[in-house]
């Protein structure tokens, strides 16, 4: 009787491009299960963090990132960032991405994080919440910016705010992450966020130190990634891993620019995951039917 490998647990020395491809669909499947049982352990720190290893012997770039939910605690959240940070120092292209409000917007618990990740030469970048959060997280990265240099943003193309953001960013030489954005700006309800994302992505091309294009729109992957190669800027398409990801990966490699899967764990993860299906509901027949047939290659295609 043949015995099963389960590719989570697969020596990192038998890694393959087929692999990842197939611990896609594994990683994908311990969060769908959570739909019908409420009880399946959420992704956990030690499969995401042998993701990213294999992803970085694989030549693949990767951030990781504690999703916390409602009950965790500042110092709990600090504590897992903490611990995530331990299996990063070993990874040459993978950096810690955080949220300052799940820490409380705390300086003192940010500045212990931060010096673990400069003892461990780990960059680090923030993620984005609500708009109003994004003053008291600037105001944070600055005081951190005499100490720690390898530092990132992000910025929504739903808040009015981020041009004038980015600008900023590009002033403090931070790197910079353009996503649409989840949470809605209360002073500009309306605000299209694609129009919003190339406006932000206007003012970085040419001036910002690295650009990373978050999104699974590919049209609009495909136009920021062209404005910014068009004025020589630095840049890559960052892509959440469990999401469908072939068509923008190809033209990704096709153009040239590199890709990066942004590695999420914990509590919030599966909303997260339906909110993009609620937005797109063609992603959860294109899972359904990888899960049920076996067949991950239309969740992701590293060739």
């Amino acid at each position: 009787m043949t015995t099963k490998i389960n590719p989570l647990e697969r020596p990192l020395s038998q890694a393959t491009p087929k692999t990842l491809d197939s611990m896609q669909r594994v990683y994908w499947l311990s969060s769908a299960a959570l739909v019908v049982c409420a009880h399946m352990a959420r992704p956990k720190l030690e499969g995401a963090l042998h993701l990213c290893r294999l992803m970085d012997e694989l030549g693949l770039a990767s951030t990781i990132c504690y999703w916390d939910s409602t009950r965790d605690t500042p110092r709990k959240t600090a504590d897992a960032y903490l611990k995530a940070l331990e299996g990063l120092g070993r990874m040459s292209n993978c950096f810690l991405s955080m949220r300052a409000p799940a820490l409380g917007l705390d300086s003192d618990l940010l500045a212990e994080v931060l010096e673990r990740a400069r003892q461990d030469d780990v960059g680090v970048h923030f993620d984005a919440l609500g708009p109003e959060t994004a003053d008291r997280t600037f105001s944070l990265i600055m005081k951190a910016l005499p100490g720690s240099s390898r530092l990132g943003c992000t910025l929504p193309g739903r808040w009015r705010r981020s041009p004038h953001d980015a600008a900023l960013a590009v002033d403090l030489g931070l790197n910079v992450r353009v996503v649409k954005g989840q949470w809605i700006d209360p002073e500009e309800p309306g605000m299209d966020p694609r129009a919003g994302f190339l406006a932000i992505i206007d003012r970085l091309a040419g001036r910002a130190s690295h650009v990373a294009v978050a999104t699974h729109d590919l049209p609009l992957a495909q136009e920021a990634l062209q404005r910014l190669r068009a004025a020589n800027t630095s840049c890559e398409l960052q892509l959440i891993f469990g999401l469908p990801t072939r068509h923008l990966v190809r033209q990704a490699r096709a153009a040239g620019v590199p890709v990066r899967f942004y590695v999420p764990y914990g509590h919030a993860y599966l909303p997260q995951v339906l909110s993009k299906v609620r937005q797109n509901p063609r992603m959860l027949w294109t899972m359904a039917r990888a899960l049920l047939t076996g067949s991950s290659r239309s969740l992701l295609r590293t060739r």
